[in-house]
């Protein structure tokens, strides 16, 4: 092995921002915001001779400094952040099919998809593969992207994705087999399907493809190492901007191999990332604009409500499911967990708290559905994979209540108002948008079956609407987890 042959890269990477652009003060210390991870970038490339920075999808959603300007001011942003790649992650959609692509135009750095097809005439949407050329070294940039995006784009007919892991690997291979040279020293697969899915897809990888790591998001995972797959190292970077991942190669030109890989998250605060004056100074120029339109209090909650896992019964589920069935025509909500994206919030709660809590507003659907229905549904929202983050999962208002034993995968108790639910039971179901126009995929049960019941109705044009008003017009409101939705092993 000659000395001059190794060479040392650095890929920091992100995934899942979701517009955590402002910093938090946590234990009376800074922590996060796009200043102090620009900050962290720009240190990292003055200290080291090669360094690339990759973001795993979900740029998008989580901050009215992004829903304001739909997704322009983040665009805006990541420009001035500088990655040298980045995927589609299924909220790049949430605008709509069309302004992604106006917004792929503003990008001034390259966004890659190798999965994403017009159905017309099975023509990629996206570049699939990138070559960044860095110290001597050629490294390979492969996008893919979760299925989820068929969910969001459910009325975009001309839209399709591989939705099947194996077709993935297989898109995978095309490009390796077409565009990987004698020139290519290293190959990343940049993937936005969640952790689980990228544990099977390593599977899956031929090691004469010559994929080298895989950098995922999706499923917000936070990994205290990487996990090596069929000999492919996986990693992810949880959420947000108070966290980096960072992968140091020792790589061998000569023999064509990476010799040593070190991977570690680092956690952006006042210790470890000094502040991007030009960041701060461009963030918080769209935070004074939007401060001054939403920087107003709306309620206040009786104390500090959570939602720490979506895989479970939360104080703020409760609370949004029953604000849904507030005056309601129909008997239970069904909140859809990931509708929720703090894990905390209150007392004081503004408006911008409001709105970048709930972010996808839309209409309310009502259904109605039998006893026998509903306990399809259920057992198919509580299904084995519901516990890996990778499945719809639901809070619901108080009329509703179950016990799901994990080991025999069976319901032990569906009571409705007080009462054990029969198969003969006529109840009505209060759904966002999102989850009616996904009804089959979402809850297992054939929409054309429940239509049978009764025709669906549009029963309110927007959510925010109604959670706007509740909370104007109910102070102190506290909730609890209560039992709702209880699992037993």
């Amino acid at each position: 092995m000659a000395e001059d042959s190794i060479k040392k890269l650095t890929i920091l990477h992100s995934n899942d921002l979701h517009g955590d652009f402002l910093p938090k003060v946590e234990d009376g210390k800074e922590v996060g915001g796009l200043a102090r991870l620009s900050g962290y970038i720009n240190q990292m490339r003055s200290q080291r001779e090669n360094v690339l920075y990759a973001i795993a999808g979900d740029m998008f959603r989580g901050s009215i400094i992004d829903s304001e300007y739909q997704g322009l001011s983040t665009i805006n942003l990541m420009n001035n952040l500088r990655p040298d790649v980045a995927t589609i992650g299924n909220h790049e959609v949430d605008y709509g099919f069309a302004h992604l692509l106006f917004l792929e135009k503003c990008a001034k750095f390259p966004i890659v998809n190798a999965n994403l097809f017009i159905t017309m005439n099975n023509a990629r949407v996206f570049t699939p593969y990138v070559n960044v050329d860095i110290g001597g070294m050629r490294v390979m940039f492969i996008g893919l992207l979760t299925e989820e995006v068929l969910a969001s784009t459910k009325n975009e007919q001309i839209i399709g994705t591989f939705i099947d892991l194996e077709e993935a690997a297989k898109a995978v291979g095309i490009i390796c087999d077409n565009y990987r040279t004698v020139r290519t020293d290293m190959t990343v697969l940049l993937t936005h399907i969640g952790y689980e899915n990228d544990l099977k897809l390593a599977e899956l990888l031929d090691p004469d493809w010559g994929v080298n790591m895989i950098i995922g998001g999706h499923s917000h995972t936070f990994l205290e190492e990487p996990s090596v797959v069929n000999g492919v190292p996986i990693v992810q970077a949880g959420t947000g901007t108070g966290i980096i991942g960072q992968i140091d190669i020792q790589y061998d030109q000569e023999a064509k191999r990476i010799e040593q890989f070190k991977w570690k998250c680092v956690p952006i605060n006042e210790d470890t990332a000094p502040v991007d004056p030009i960041m701060d100074e461009l963030v918080d120029s769209y935070r004074t604009q939007t401060d001054t339109k939403y920087k107003r209090v709306i309620t206040r909650w009786a104390r500090k409500l959570t939602h720490p896992l979506r895989e479970q019964e939360t104080e703020m589920g409760n609370l949004y499911a029953d604000c849904m069935a507030w005056e309601a025509s129909f008997d239970v909500m069904l909140f859809g967990s990931g509708s929720i994206r703090k894990t905390e919030l209150g007392p004081v709660i503004e408006y911008q708290d409001m709105l970048e809590n709930t972010p996808f507003d839309g209409p309310l659907y009502m259904v109605e559905v039998t006893g026998e229905q509903l306990r399809r549904m259920m057992l198919y929202i509580l299904r084995d994979e519901a516990w890996t983050g990778e499945t719809e999962f639901y809070q619901f208002s108080s009329a509703l209540r179950l016990t799901y034993n994990k080991t025999t995968r069976t319901l032990e108790e569906l009571t409705f108002k007080g009462e054990p639910v029969t198969d003969d039971m006529r109840i009505r179901i209060g759904l966002q948008d999102y989850h009616y126009n996904n009804f089959d995929a979402f809850l297992g049960v054939p929409l054309e079956e429940v239509k049978q019941n009764m025709k669906p109705k549009v029963v309110a044009t927007s959510v925010n609407n109604i959670i706007e008003e509740y909370f104007a017009t109910n102070d102190a409101l506290d909730a609890h987890v209560e039992g709702r939705i209880r699992i037993v092993e």
